[in-house]
């Protein structure tokens, strides 16, 4: 199993940004995937997660409205669309399959001005 986090970087609050997690190594499409972050100094918590054939989506309330989860099963891929971004979105994120317990290496996402 293989998760590759790309898409992070540096962004002035209200920016935007789009995470990707390119998975292999397993079928894609049989499982549900997860989004995570960890602050500096904070646990690690759940940020969005999907359903494997897409139509599920569930989110965690500070982010509701701003970010959306989305995948496209032909390109093995989930995605996380991240709007009107605030400096406390700062973390490292991880896309995670709860099934498998596998996790990526993850990918900074830095909000500052």
């Amino acid at each position: 199993v293989q998760l590759v986090e790309s898409g992070g970087g540096l962004v002035q609050p209200g920016g935007s940004l789009r995470l990707s997690c390119a998975a292999s190594g397993f079928t894609f499409s049989n499982y549900g995937m997860n989004w995570y972050r960890q602050a500096p100094g904070k646990e690690r918590e759940l940020v969005a997660g999907i359903s494997s054939g897409g139509s599920v989506r569930n989110y965690a309330d500070f982010v509701k409205g701003r970010f959306t989860i989305s995948r496209d099963n032909a390109k093995n891929t989930v995605y996380l669309q991240m709007n009107s971004l605030k400096p406390e979105d700062t973390a490292v994120y991880y896309c995670y399959v709860r099934q498998l317990g596998s996790w990526g290496q993850g990918t900074q996402v830095t909000v500052s001005s």
